[in-house]
């Protein structure tokens, strides 16, 4: 089994294994960009394969957070989880057409969520 495999598998079993009202109402979307994250890149793939289990990412990614936390905050608490130090850099795409600019260029405004931090 690879990597890749191997954290994605590892994920999916530790799932329901959360506990916790704050880790609870985050833990699909953490669960969900953490698998993106390992499907871009093979060494994070392995850090998760080899790392803590998800519900303990979890408690990390819900420690001191008070009444919200921002999905970015959440995902790179889970990153740097399993890799210390590592960053996570996210991006935005308005489509002002919808449906109806499928057939063109598919380019739409792009927005770095960093410009808003």
């Amino acid at each position: 089994m690879d990597f890749e495999t191997e954290a994605l598998e590892k994920l999916k079993k530790g799932y329901a294994a959360v506990s916790g009202q704050k880790e609870t109402a985050m833990k699909q979307a953490v669960r969900e960009a953490l698998e993106s994250f390992i499907r871009q890149d093979g060494e994070f793939a392995q850090a998760v394969a080899q790392g803590g289990t998800f519900a303990d990412c979890m408690k990390a990614v819900a420690k001191d957070v008070g009444s919200s936390i921002s999905d970015l905050d959440a995902y790179k608490r889970a990153v740097q989880f399993y890799f210390p130090g590592a960053e996570i850099r996210m991006t935005m795409t308005v489509d002002l057409i919808g449906a109806a600019g499928e057939q063109k260029s598919g380019r739409g405004v792009v927005f770095n969520l960093e410009d808003f931090l």
